[in-house]
């Protein structure tokens, strides 16, 4: 019983991260935001590089909630 409470504390603490991906993708939504509204005219420019930051900062919490599931279930 002492290895399946381990692993419910493991699992937990491996999903730390995504409250940092959640404090990350709120900076990077309202920097955007502000950007736009201050620059409409650089929306192209900024769309591209909006893009990539929001895929790559939401990868690590898809990567936090994958070690979780393995710790959890292997």
């Amino acid at each position: 019983m002492e290895l399946e409470a381990a692993k419910l504390i493991a699992a937990a603490l491996a999903l730390m991260p995504i409250i940092g991906v959640g404090l990350g993708l709120g900076m990077i939504f309202s920097s955007y935001n502000e950007a736009v509204g201050r620059n409409p005219g650089a929306s192209e420019l900024l769309d591209k590089k909006f893009f990539l930051t929001f895929a790559l900062t939401e990868a690590l919490a898809i990567f936090a909630l994958l070690i979780s599931l393995i710790i959890l279930f292997g």
